[in-house]
């Protein structure tokens, strides 16, 4: 009796060990609209899940959007605060089988892998559509979501999707990309692929490393290969792989993995470079390796930026942190929340929520069974034994914001942290792609709060990894390509109670700055000259250039007709004055958000936009110090196809003729060198020819800006003479004869004076002038 006392006894406290003590939530049904019979019929084809597991997908950036995957799928845009009907396809869209495998939301569009075709539901336009692209069959998709709008690189995170065949063998497999949320997709071509081994795990863009990942899965192994320098040298850092894993790449681009499956739970926090198993606390004092050895079944898992929350069959409910050094899950149980179609999910930060569709047999909508729970509160139990969080406050101006570091340029940020009294947490400082950005980090304290607390001040510099100079040059990524990076401001061991106590993260997109631009100096204007009148220019001035001076096509031939061009005045102003006899070259300056910067001295090109040809350049290939045969306008044109004239030459295809690497030979050293700017003293040298040149200038230095920095500005030549009607021939040459003669006669009649001949002919010319003095009158009244 005594012993069975003491199991009882035991038992007992064991069961007010865990979190089961008390009660996780309170469960209750949403139902609406059922209260007038309402006749409401499912259309089409009726979808469902393929897994005996269900799935719930919430759209990171819209918080009411989220996909229930089950043996019905429901689409919600309130949160599932109202009873839905399941998704179906419509009547029009015949797939066979309409069993769903994947799905992503993109955007404002959901994309489902039905029966192995991949199709498009715009739910904000009620409107389905078939991708359009995919040759072979695929069963999974994978993206992201970006949900800082407005930036041209956000944009094309939530854009980009894949579509590919799971377990496939990866050497022969085919996988396709979208940049348009779906709608058309292109073959992916991988470098390297037909060397790999394996069956495909899945494809992945991981645009916090800036690098797409393959799966592969070999002989119960599984490691990543990645695409870019300097990740595509070799693999990753293999791991176990039991069953199949599914993956979940959790919101915020900070490159956290989660890998699942029933007796599986694996997390990388670098884009799967290296994979763990999550640790399991299942009591306070008792405390397993992995999910496998605490022998728990899950059914599913949801995750937000910072969180963890796992399902088990065995009615329990485990939470865990996702931090820069993320923390073992900690059970929560008591209460049966348990069912074969429960879906728990993330409401908000330590809002979980498990979620159970209900069928009605007088509706053909559903109801939903909701059991919200708020883990802080689950936490405060002190029979948990959870440590109280060690710091007070954690906070940055720079937390969920967007900055752009253009080449060349550095990022300062801030942050401030309070902890309790008597502790000294440590704070931590991580980038998601160390080849691409670097980071310092100075901490000092920063005087005190009311209360006596030290105030302790976070100064983060971040800059290129290049332009930091402690990176060797293997392990840092190309620096002609703009990536991304996350970074992270955390506090090391950081309590699982700190749950309000959130990481600070900032997306950093290591390309172009949008807020800078280029400006051509004006200074010396044709108006503030006198030499055109601004009130004429603005009054739809137009002007003719000559058949013989223009070529629509830019290849330097004369063309049928003249041209007459109507200047635009409130886009170029009023044009710069150039002397037509001096070589020019304009000044660009380089603004950013209406400062001036600098006077750029990168390279840059210039084009006339109406296809006028009559300038050259100053110095020839020879002259600029070519190594190689340089570039110019007319082999890029030939090169560009459909690309516009204008944008045919930037800085992804310039090659520079002083690069040590370019290997093409010099073989016409004479022609001319059409780069200004850079190393070289080379300007723009004008015809005899007085008129307006309107030009783009490109600026090609793949160093100087990942930007596309252009611009287009007017310039107006003067001082030129009108060539002469009369041909030069005609001219020069009577006036040679003349002048020759003239220094024949000057030398030679002196000396023919001196002659017999020469007197006589004096004493000629003398009789006849006397005789002419006698004859004319005028001479005589003179005597």
């Amino acid at each position: 009796m005594l012993v069975l006392m003491l199991v009882v006894a035991a038992a007992t406290l064991r069961l007010c060990l865990v979190a089961g003590a008390q009660q996780l939530c309170r469960i209750h049904t949403v139902r609406t609209g059922k209260v007038f019979h309402v006749s409401q019929q499912i259309q089409g084809d009726h979808l469902y899940f393929s897994s005996r597991t269900p799935r719930l997908i919430k759209h990171p950036c819209k918080k009411n959007i989220a996909l229930y995957l089950g043996r019905q799928i429901f689409f919600t845009r309130d949160n599932f605060k109202s009873s839905l009907l399941p998704l179906s396809l419509p009547t029009s869209i015949k797939v066979g089988v309409p069993e769903v495998t994947s799905a992503h939301i993109a955007g404002s569009v959901l994309l489902l892998v039905v029966n192995q075709k991949v199709y498009v539901y715009d739910y904000e336009a009620n409107f389905w559509n078939a991708s359009i692209g995919i040759e072979h069959p695929v069963s999974h998709i994978s993206g992201d979501n970006c949900c800082y709008s407005g930036h041209p690189f956000c944009v094309d995170i939530s854009n980009s999707v894949f579509a590919y065949l799971h377990g496939d063998q990866i050497s022969q497999t085919n996988v396709y990309f979208s940049n348009t949320r779906g709608y058309t997709f292109q073959k992916f071509a991988y470098e390297r692929q037909a060397e790999l081994v394996g069956s495909l795990g899945g494809v992945f863009y991981f645009h916090s490393l800036s690098q797409v990942g393959l799966l592969l899965i070999d002989q119960g192994k599984a490691m990543f290969s990645y695409s870019e320098h300097p990740l595509n040298r070799s693999l990753g850092l293999p791991f176990d792989y039991n069953g199949t894993l599914d993956i979940l790449i959790t919101p915020g681009q900070k490159g956290i993995l989660i890998f699942w499956f029933e007796k599986s739970l694996l997390v990388s926090g670098n884009a799967g470079q290296l994979v763990y198993p999550v640790p399991v606390d299942e009591e306070p004092r008792i405390s397993y390796s992995s999910v496998s050895e605490a022998n728990v079944t899950i059914h599913n898992i949801a995750a937000n930026q910072n969180e963890l929350a796992v399902l088990t069959r065995e009615n329990s409910l485990y939470y865990g942190s996702l931090g820069i050094l993320p923390s073992s899950l900690i059970k929560f149980s008591g209460q049966n929340i348990w069912s074969q179609e429960a879906a728990v999910m993330f409401t908000d930060v330590g809002q979980v929520e498990i979620l159970t569709p209900l069928p009605d047999p007088m509706f053909p909508a559903f109801d939903f069974q909701r059991c919200p729970m708020n883990v802080q509160e689950i936490l405060m139990d002190p029979q948990l034994q959870v440590d109280i969080c060690k710091v007070e406050l954690l906070q940055g101006e720079f937390d969920n914001r967007m900055y752009s570091i253009d080449m060349n340029s550095e990022l300062q940020l801030t942050a401030l942290m309070i902890p309790r009294p008597g502790r000294s947490p440590v704070p931590l400082a991580m980038v998601s792609n160390p080849h691409s950005l670097g980071l310092q980090v100075a901490i000092y304290e920063d005087g005190y709060t009311y209360d006596g607390n030290t105030k302790h001040r976070l100064n983060i510099s971040l800059r290129q990894q290049h332009h930091w100079g402690r990176a060797n040059p293997n392990f840092t990524s190309s620096i002609k390509k703009p990536t991304v990076s996350t970074i992270t401001l955390d506090v090391a061991n950081k309590e699982i109670s700190c749950v309000d106590l959130k990481p600070l993260t900032a997306l950093i997109s290591v390309g172009c700055d949008q807020e800078k631009k280029i400006v051509i100096q004006n200074e010396i204007s044709a108006c503030s000259n006198g030499i055109l009148d601004p009130v004429g220019l603005q009054d739809n001035y137009s002007y003719i250039i000559e058949k013989e001076a223009y070529d629509p096509n830019f290849r330097g031939q004369m063309s049928r007709e003249d041209l007459v061009v109507n200047y635009r005045y409130e886009k170029l102003g009023c044009p710069r004055l150039v002397y037509y006899n001096t070589p020019w070259r304009p000044v660009v300056e380089l603004w950013r958000e209406g400062k001036f910067q600098e006077v750029t001295k990168a390279e840059f090109v210039l084009l006339e936009v109406n296809g006028l040809f009559t300038y050259t350049y100053s110095l020839t290939a020879q002259m600029a110090l070519c190594r190689s045969q340089p570039q110019n306008w007319t082999t890029i044109l030939e090169s560009s196809g459909d690309k516009r004239p204008f944008f045919a030459w930037d800085r992804e295809n310039y090659i520079s003729c002083h690069d040590p690497d370019n290997d093409a030979p010099l073989r016409w050293p004479d022609v001319p060198y059409q780069i200004l700017g850079g190393p070289t003293a080379n300007k723009v040298i004008f015809d005899q020819r007085n008129g307006i040149y309107v030009f783009f200038l490109s600026i090609v230095d793949p160093y100087y800006s990942y930007c596309h920095l252009g611009t287009t500005f007017s310039v107006y030549v003067y001082g030129a003479l009108p060539p002469s009607i009369i041909p030069t021939t005609v001219t020069i040459i009577p006036l040679i004869m003349a002048m020759l003669l003239s220094v024949w006669s000057a030398y030679m009649i002196p000396k023919l004076l001196h002659t017999e001949k020469g007197l006589r002919l004096k004493e000629f010319w003398m009789n006849l002038c006397r005789r002419l003095r006698n004859l004319c009158p005028c001479f005589q009244g003179r005597r």
